[in-house]
């Protein structure tokens, strides 16, 4: 009869640990005292963050077509 096990190593190598920024940051906005995380790299916190828009495949829709 066959044997049917399922055999495999171990996987190697360990986990990457999160990068870190310094620590005690304040939002670049003039009126904001929020303290941004350690663990973010920009400059401004959530509520003024400049707003970003992904960028979008497909067709251009003109207004002519």
């Amino acid at each position: 009869m066959a044997d049917n096990t399922l055999k495999g190593r171990r996987m190697r190598g360990g986990v990457r640990p999160s990068k870190t920024f310094t620590s005690g940051r304040v939002c670049a906005n003039m009126d904001c005292d929020t303290k941004l995380s350690q663990y973010n790299r920009r400059e401004h916190c959530y509520a003024h963050a400049p707003v970003k828009f992904p960028r979008v495949r497909g067709r251009i829709i003109t207004e002519g077509t």
